[in-house]
């Protein structure tokens, strides 16, 4: 296969951030493609409307599974209007609720302190009658008597008078059943998750997306925080909030809605998180619309916290409607089969694939202006990344850089964050030889591509055949394996399973035994899944709409 003919200036920018019309022909029909709609004051559509209208347009090729999941989520976000406003009013009522109680809490106080000072002498003589009668009643069982035991009876006797007056306290409503969408790779459930997520934007106040690395470091940096906190303060209490991953503004009150993509469980620290975590922001009213592999029961294929796992999936089977997506086909694929133009992605690694891409990284950064500089960009855990040449939301680095180095997840998303383009060089074959080079290399695709960057880079082979592995043998996935923490001397934490820890030199037994079969293609396919679709004009088209670099420069005009 030879390399595609490059298009000239004009053309790439005008594909890559633009909607264009008429490109998208009816022989052109893919379904697994990134939702977006270009910012609107109106209310957008729903996620069954918008499939439909993709159809319409020929950008979709109708499925019925698809449409399925999608009228499965139309009706979820109906309930979760109602849900809203349901909530809304019952923080209403709980707010005229309390006020009420404690302007009687204040009348019966005053009057308490009124029939006192009218009491006078006769106010003492029975204060010490009272006292001697408590002395006698409690004469045998002196243990019983405790210091205010008058004042609290005096307190149960008001509390009880006031939910005679004002009523007992509102009780909140039920919140509706979420969903758990499970399939292949390929099949469109990101997709349809991010038509419902889009769908929710002015109906629901705190709503959050993230995918698995995302979460996982946000609850295990939210972790660090506290126990730094508390070693600090001395003190042992832990008081962990579950409501921060969906809580962005705390002063508005409403209902809450979280989407989870790419549920995994391969290793202790999740299944501790998720099963703690999302038990409890399900138990107190969040909805959850969620993606996997896999369906909630077979998650925990190798039975670790087998005890912990299964409240998990109890909690998921009562708050969720699990759904498969039931297609086999990856519609990704027939992007590659259909796509007039490729430019984006040049292999082999020659003379030729090294200058087109070199002229594709000035054609971009002329379009962007500004001077190619080095850059520091923050981390999570108060750690910093350096870009060697970076210009005004694009970014360029090698695969050696971003994959042939201890960094992870957390320095993938600050990558992602920050820029809207990135071109990689020299990516070669994943072999068993550079296993934890593959690991970081499908992290990074999936950052990417969650972030809805462009992405160009030059690699060693088809993407088809980036993956295949050699004559050493297969891959592992070791993608989730990587959890850090604040910095130490430069070294990351990585004791995520209960015994050993994942290093540069090799994986334990457990590991390798766990990853081999399902998980490890999971993670290949859906990285040649995701690259292949980065490439189509669909995809390109949303960068400018979804990436948080245009999306946040739109909110500061």
């Amino acid at each position: 296969m030879k390399m595609k003919k490059i298009t000239s200036i004009a053309s790439l920018l005008h594909l890559r951030f633009t909607r264009q019309t008429g490109i998208h022909s009816n022989k052109f029909c893919v379904n697994a493609v990134r939702f977006y709609s270009p910012p609107s004051s109106t209310k957008p559509p729903g996620p069954l409307m918008q499939y439909r209208k993709f159809i319409e347009q020929g950008k979709l090729q109708h499925d019925p599974n698809q449409e399925k999941v999608a009228l499965a989520l139309e009706n979820v976000l109906g309930r979760l209007e109602q849900y809203e406003k349901d909530m809304e009013e019952y923080h209403v009522n709980l707010a005229n609720w309390e006020k009420n109680r404690e302007n009687e809490r204040r009348s019966l106080l005053i009057r308490e302190a009124e029939s006192k000072q009218q009491g006078g002498v006769w106010t003492s003589v029975n204060k010490h009658r009272n006292t001697l009668i408590e002395r006698w009643m409690f004469r045998k069982n002196p243990e019983n008597v405790e210091p205010g035991v008058g004042r609290w009876v005096s307190y149960l006797n008001r509390e009880r008078k006031l939910d005679s007056l004002v009523g007992r306290c509102p009780t909140a409503p039920p919140a509706p059943k979420g969903l758990y969408l499970y399939g292949n790779v390929g099949s469109g459930k990101t997709m349809l998750m991010d038509m419902f997520y889009g769908a929710t934007e002015g109906i629901v106040k705190h709503r959050q997306r993230f995918h698995f690395h995302e979460a996982m470091l946000k609850i295990n940096e939210h972790m660090h925080r506290l126990w730094k906190n508390q070693v600090e303060e001395k003190s042992l209490r832990s008081s962990i909030s579950d409501k921060f991953l969906v809580d962005q503004h705390a002063d508005q009150r409403g209902a809450s809605i979280l989407c989870f993509d790419e549920i995994q469980t391969v290793d202790v620290f999740a299944i501790v998180a998720l099963s703690g975590i999302v038990s409890r922001l399900l138990s107190t009213g969040t909805v959850l619309v969620a993606t996997s592999n896999r369906a909630p029961w077979d998650l925990n294929q190798d039975g670790m916290q087998r005890e912990i796992f299964q409240k998990l999936v109890a909690k998921l089977e009562k708050h969720c409607e699990i759904i498969p997506i039931g297609s086999e086909i990856d519609y990704r694929r027939l992007i590659a089969q259909r796509s007039i133009d490729q430019v984006h992605y040049f292999w082999p690694l020659d003379d030729n694939a090294a200058r087109q891409l070199e002229a594709m990284w000035c054609q971009v950064t002329n379009h962007f202006g500004g001077k190619i500089i080095s850059s520091t960009i923050p981390v999570m855990f108060g750690r910093t990344l350096e870009v060697p040449q970076s210009c005004n939301g694009v970014a360029r680095f090698t695969f050696e850089f971003l994959c042939g180095r201890p960094v992870g997840a957390a320095d993938y998303i600050a990558v992602a964050h920050n820029y809207h383009t990135v071109f990689i060089t020299d990516i070669p074959v994943m072999s068993m030889r550079i296993r934890d080079k593959a690991r970081r290399f499908i992290t990074l695709i999936d950052e990417l591509y969650n972030h809805h960057c462009c992405l160009f880079c030059s690699a060693a082979s088809s993407i088809d055949d980036l993956f295949q592995g050699t004559e050493e043998g297969t891959l592992f996935d070791l993608e989730s394996f990587q959890f850090e923490t604040e910095i130490e001397g430069g070294k990351l934490r990585r004791d995520v399973l209960a015994e050993g820890s994942v290093s540069s030199g090799g994986a334990p037994a457990g590991i390798v035994s766990m990853l081999s079969g399902q998980e490890e293609l999971f993670a290949f396919r859906r990285a040649v899944s995701r690259l292949i679709e980065m490439q189509t004009p669909l995809y390109l088209e949303g960068v400018h709409s979804l990436h948080p670099y245009f999306r946040n420069s739109t909110k500061n005009m």
